[in-house]
């Protein structure tokens, strides 16, 4: 297939018409924020007829300059800062074009441990390998952190390799321009770029995707067990001492050949189940054997700030339009974290009852006063001399308050059903089915 698509990889392809015209909609389908240019999606979609022209005309004839990238800086989960480039829409729909034209050029010879921005590919599909590793009996991980990789790639030796398989040389000097695009920082200072791959690009996954190539097909080479997700690199071995060998020769290669990185600090040889991998951990159960996916501290973490940033203690709108928000979160959560195991579904029950409790002290306190409440939990079925009971009993804060006999039967699992909150434990539960479904009995015939 690589073969037979190699020969339409020319700039005339990249500057088709319809080409560009599903680039934009592929744009539009990401969002995003407007570039420097201040032009947003929706100008850009007003004038598209009056736009294209132009640009088909401008890239055939080389004319075409990318606009300036903008910076700005986003909190990393393990701490510190990762840069993103937002480049002008004009300039999306031109990588992407790019992207339509070189992806099916490359993917097919991409390895198969490396599941990070290709068709048919996941975080996923990469836990799914990981968990078989383990199954095999690898269970030392030795994880690889590329310090700042997509600032530190080689352009020339990124385009020297692309050389190899795209014979337009038009589109490899586009390519570079869009590389050399000079950067607008946030206090609006501009400043050139030597190396590095704009991270927030269309073009950047698979560009990440060609460099890195060369690592999974040596470690191919070498016989390692690995996964790769992005820049997330693991490899599996039998032994720590094993680790440490690979750990050497890896990082070997990755800075001589690749000129790149490793984070010596972030990097470590590992059991799984104490190792951060997209947001998962890996551990293989004591009692049983089987390969457990569980949650990584760091994801836990972020979903408790979540909740509390989504139920504030000072709410000030309905409930309905609270639970809308959590809803919606929490299906997207769910729809990621859907492949951790059974070994985590009490984790599940915990931060269900720490949502609802959550939702209950926010409606206590805009029911404000000791007589509404009482008068609400009374219309709710809970007893008069239960309510009064826990209204009564010393000064309590609307947390206190939130987890007593009264208002626990006052504002059942089923009060925030009935408004729309869904369980974690009842999505997952829908989610694996396998786990649950009981088994029909088969009797011996004969």
């Amino acid at each position: 297939m690589g073969g037979d698509w190699s020969a339409m990889v020319t700039l005339e392809e990249v500057a088709r018409e319809e080409n560009l015209r599903e680039a934009f909609r592929r744009v539009k389908a990401n969002k995003g924020a407007p570039g420097p240019d201040r032009q947003t999606i929706t100008l850009v979609e007003d004038h598209l007829e009056e736009l294209l022209p132009k640009l088909i005309r401008a890239l055939l004839e080389e004319t075409y300059e990318p606009g300036l990238i903008r910076r700005v800086w986003l909190p990393k989960p393990g701490g510190g800062e990762r840069g993103l480039g937002i480049p002008d829409v004009v300039d999306r729909i031109v990588g992407q074009a790019l992207d339509n034209v070189l992806g099916p050029l490359y993917e097919p010879t991409f390895h198969l441990n490396s599941h990070g921005f290709i068709t048919g590919r996941s975080c996923h599909t990469a836990i799914a390998q990981a968990v078989k590793y383990l199954e095999d009996g690898c269970e030392i991980v030795v994880d690889f952190d590329l310090e700042k990789f997509f600032d530190r790639v080689n352009r020339q030796r990124l385009l020297d390799r692309m050389s190899q398989r795209v014979k337009d040389r038009r589109i490899l000097r586009l390519i570079g321009k869009m590389l050399n695009a000079k950067v607008v920082l946030p206090d609006g200072v501009v400043i050139e770029t030597v190396e590095g791959v704009p991270q927030g690009g269309p073009l950047s996954p698979l560009l990440s995707n060609i460099v890195l190539d060369e690592l999974d097909w040596e470690m191919d080479r070498r016989g390692y067990r690995f996964v790769r997700y992005a820049d997330d690199t693991n490899v599996y071995v039998h032994s720590e001492r094993a680790g440490k060998r690979v750990m050497a020769s890896v990082t070997r290669f990755i800075e001589k050949r690749l000129r790149l990185k490793v984070n010596a600090s972030k990097s470590a040889v590992a059991k799984p189940e104490d190792r951060h991998f997209l947001g998962f951990r890996l551990r293989r159960d004591p009692l049983e054997g089987d390969v457990e996916v569980l949650l990584s501290k760091r994801s836990m973490e972020r979903i408790k700030e979540r909740i509390r940033a989504l139920t504030p203690r000072n709410w000030g709108q309905s409930l309905r339009a609270c639970l809308r928000g959590l809803t919606a979160y929490m299906n997207g959560w769910m729809g990621f974290f859907q492949i951790i195991t059974e070994a985590e579904r009490r984790l599940l029950a915990t931060l269900d009852a720490h949502i609802r409790r959550r939702l209950r002290a926010i409606l206590l306190r805009q029911w404000k006063t000791k007589r509404t409440i009482a008068r609400r939990l009374i219309r709710l079925g809970v007893r008069a001399n239960t309510v009064w009971k826990a209204l009564q009993t010393g000064r309590k804060s609307w947390w206190a308050l939130s987890h007593t006999p009264a208002v626990d039967r006052g504002l059942r699992n089923a009060y925030f059903a009935e408004r729309g909150l869904i369980s974690l434990t009842e999505r997952w539960d829908e989610l694996n089915p396998r786990f649950h479904a009981p088994q029909q009995l088969a009797l011996p015939l004969g």
